[in-house]
C-alpha cells in the first residue's frame, strides 16, 4: 500500500462519526451475544436430552445462593453504567468493584464449592457418569464466562479510576455491562435447570 493510499484509508477512518463509531461497536457486540446464545442453548438441549426428567441431587441452598449472588451483581453493573453516563465516578467505581466481588463469590461458589460437594462427577468407579458430565460442563462453561466477564469489568474499571470513561465516552463501560447481564440471563436458564426441574435421582452410575 503506497503513503498517499495509507492516508486516503486514515483519512476515511477518521471520518467515521462517533455515533456511526457507537452502533458499529454495538452491533458487533449484539451479534457475538446471539452468536454465544447459540452455544448455550445447545448447552441447554444437551442437558434435557441426557437427563431427561431428573436431575442428580445438588445443593438447594447453594444453588440458591450463587444466583441470589449473580442477580445482585447485574443491579450493581447497571448502576455503575448509569453513574458514569452522569459523570459520578464514585459510584461508578464503587459499584463495579461490588459487581466484580460478587462475580469472584459467585465462581467460589460454583466451582470451589458445588464442584467439590456435587454427589456426581464426570468420571464414577472408572466409568463415565452423564449425570456429572453434564453438569461438570454446564457450570464449567458457565463459570469460564463469568471469569472473562470479572476480567473485562477488572480493565474497566482500572481504566475508569484513570479517568477514561465519562458522559460523552462510556461504550468500555457499556460493552462490559451487556456482556455481563448476558451472563447472568444464561444463569437464569442454567439455575432451574439444573437445581429444579426433574425428578432428583443419585448419585447415578
Amino acid at each position: 500500500m503506497s503513503v498517499t493510499a495509507h492516508a486516503q484509508e486514515m483519512h476515511h477512518v477518521e471520518e467515521i462519526s462517533p455515533a456511526r463509531r457507537l452502533y458499529m461497536n454495538r452491533l458487533g457486540l449484539w451479534l457475538f451475544i446471539i452468536s454465544e446464545s447459540f452455544l448455550f442453548g445447545g448447552i441447554l438441549v444437551a442437558r434435557f436430552y441426557l437427563w431427561g426428567t431428573t436431575r442428580p441431587h445438588l445443593d438447594q441452598a447453594l444453588g440458591m445462593s450463587v444466583t441470589i449472588l449473580l442477580l445482585a451483581s447485574s443491579f450493581f453493573a447497571n448502576r455503575a453504567e448509569i453513574a458514569i453516563k452522569h459523570d459520578d465516578r464514585k459510584t461508578f467505581l464503587q459499584s463495579i468493584l461490588i459487581t466484580i466481588t460478587l462475580g469472584l463469590l459467585f465462581l467460589v461458589g460454583v466451582v470451589g464449592m458445588e464442584w467439590r460437594t456435587a454427589p456426581v462427577t464426570p468420571m464414577m468407579d472408572g466409568e463415565f457418569n452423564v449425570y456429572g458430565a453434564v453438569l461438570f460442563f454446564m457450570t464449567g462453561m458457565h463459570a469460564f464466562h463469568v471469569l472473562t466477564g470479572v476480567i473485562l469489568l477488572a480493565i474497566v474499571a482500572r481504566l475508569g479510576a484513570k479517568g477514561h470513561y465519562g458522559p460523552t465516552n462510556f461504550w468500555g463501560v457499556e460493552g462490559a455491562v451487556v456482556y455481563w447481564h448476558f451472563v447472568d440471563v444464561v444463569w437464569v436458564f442454567f439455575y432451574p435447570a439444573l437445581y429444579l426441574m426433574g425428578t432428583a435421582v443419585g448419585p447415578v452410575h
